[in-house]
């Protein structure tokens, strides 16, 4: 669309925050008449709602549930949910709704850069983060853009110029992206997770495969998740657009894999069904666990679907260096390694980090979200040293301990205050012997006891170095 479309549309922002208010600035700029509805009206929102006042903008706080009259077009920020009034007002109406994604897609100017996109239940962060060091690694000018928290506003309608960008898209925004076209894509892999939101576990999936639609070059998934195989089955795609596995073992023809310790290619050669092309070492990923190197041949399946050569996927994962609180050591204290993977905000990821090593002190709670442990907790059972459990719905973990690994000592603290970490730390330090890994895996979301992951991540790094000091 160019700017001139928007010229006296009446356009409903559903939403302030780091989706909405660039939305609407952006969209008022073009000249359409903007009014954002906002559920809340705290001090936070009132203080926002004045700045767009003074642009000339309508905000209307206090009732995000009733369509202004004459929208034309609603844009929504990605978490509201699609059972809102507001929504089923716009259906009524005949009112198309668009997410902040769908809006980048259709601001894109002429000769804009493909997107590369990413989705997953776990790993999409990571996963595009590593895509963009690789695609820097061969030259081209590229940004990690999207969920990943760069605006994709900002990168379609900013000064710079991109060859092609690395975009991590989430399941909300998906749901809100219909026309959304990539050249390529991955779905990571798929496990429950923000059901309450999507309302089951297929309609989950069906938005993470809408990233599949319209693809050009390549679909990437998951051969260890046969759901996302499906998901590709399904899609609806560009003739000549390609299936493309990753998998941890020996790949296949159109798949990339690990032999003998080496990331190989056998999709993006001239003979597959007999080449194999070398593109870096396991011990190139950092940190080498299995989900990461799975990440690993993802980001270069869309890489080399793009055309990056072999060394630039080599390089850009040599590169790369991980977000904090992400399978994340921080120190080793009398023998015994301390990691933290604060992300794993749930059972898929927890697993995942707990499958890394061996043998563990596991420290998990939180807010469970709906979640069940029993196949977690049997899966990793083998591995358990001892488990500390923190955090409002510890007690489902114990349970399933209880269950499951009998054996296994627990120390369930029952507090949920920010000062429990060190608590948490010191029992683990108790439970572990020199060569264990004391792990934090919590499989549960922080809100209960923090604001996020991050500051979850913080307090226990900060009292990992607290035991270190005080055993110096």
């Amino acid at each position: 669309m160019s700017t001139q479309d928007w010229q006296g549309k009446h356009v409903t922002v559903a939403g302030l925050g780091v989706s909405g208010i660039p939305a609407a600035r952006v969209l008022h700029g073009f000249g359409a008449l903007v009014t954002v509805v906002n559920d809340g009206d705290d001090e936070r929102a009132r203080a926002q709602a004045a700045e767009l006042e003074a642009l000339g903008i309508t905000v209307r706080l206090g009732d995000g549930a009733t369509l202004p009259a004459g929208t034309e077009l609603v844009v929504t920020a990605p978490g509201w949910k699609p059972d809102k009034p507001l929504f089923a007002a716009a259906a009524e109406a005949g009112v198309e709704v668009w997410g902040d994604v769908e809006l980048a897609w259709r601001l894109r100017g002429p000769g804009a850069a493909p997107w590369l996109a990413v989705t997953g239940t776990n790993g999409k962060t990571t996963t595009v983060r590593m895509l963009a060091s690789i695609l820097e690694a061969a030259g081209l000018k590229t940004a990690a853009v999207g969920n990943i928290g760069v605006s994709l506003l900002d990168a379609v309608l900013g000064d710079e110029t991109y060859d092609v960008l690395a975009v991590e898209l989430s399941s909300y925004q998906l749901h809100w992206a219909p026309s959304l076209r990539a050249h390529s894509a991955a779905v990571l892999n798929l496990a429950p997770d923000h059901i309450d939101w999507h309302g089951s576990m297929e309609a989950y999936a069906a938005d993470k495969g809408r990233i599949y639609q319209g693809n050009t070059v390549a679909c990437v998934y998951n051969a260890a998740d046969k759901a996302t195989e499906d998901l590709v089955r399904e899609a609806d795609v560009e003739e000549g657009c390609r299936a493309i596995g990753f998998t941890l073992g020996t790949p296949g023809p159109s798949q990339l894999g690990v032999v003998d310790g080496i990331l190989v290619d056998r999709a993006f050669v001239d003979n597959r069904q007999q080449q194999a092309q070398e593109l870096a070492e396991v011990g190139d990923v950092d940190p080498p666990a299995p989900h990461n190197i799975a990440n690993a041949l993802a980001a270069a399946a869309l890489a080399r679907a793009y055309g990056v050569p072999p060394a630039a996927v080599r390089d850009g994962l040599r590169a790369f260096r991980p977000d904090p609180h992400r399978i994340e050591k921080i120190d080793d204290v009398a023998g015994v390694a301390y990691i933290d993977d604060s992300k794993a905000t749930n059972t898929h990821a927890a697993e995942a980090s707990l499958a890394a090593y061996d043998p563990i002190v596991w420290i998990a709670g939180g807010l469970a979200k709906g979640a069940t442990f029993d196949e977690l907790v049997q899966k990793s059972a083998k591995r358990l040293r001892g488990v500390v459990l923190v955090g409002a719905d510890r007690a489902l973990i114990h349970e399933a301990l209880t269950r499951h690994a009998p054996e296994v000592p627990v120390v369930d603290l029952d507090r949920t205050d920010t000062g429990a970490m060190l608590a948490a730390v010191r029992e683990a330090a108790a439970l572990a012997r020199p060569g264990d890994t004391v792990l934090l895996a919590p499989a549960c979301a922080s809100m209960d006891m923090f604001v996020n992951y991050n500051k979850r991540g913080e307090a226990f790094a900060d009292a990992v170095r607290a035991l270190a000091a005080e055993r110096a």
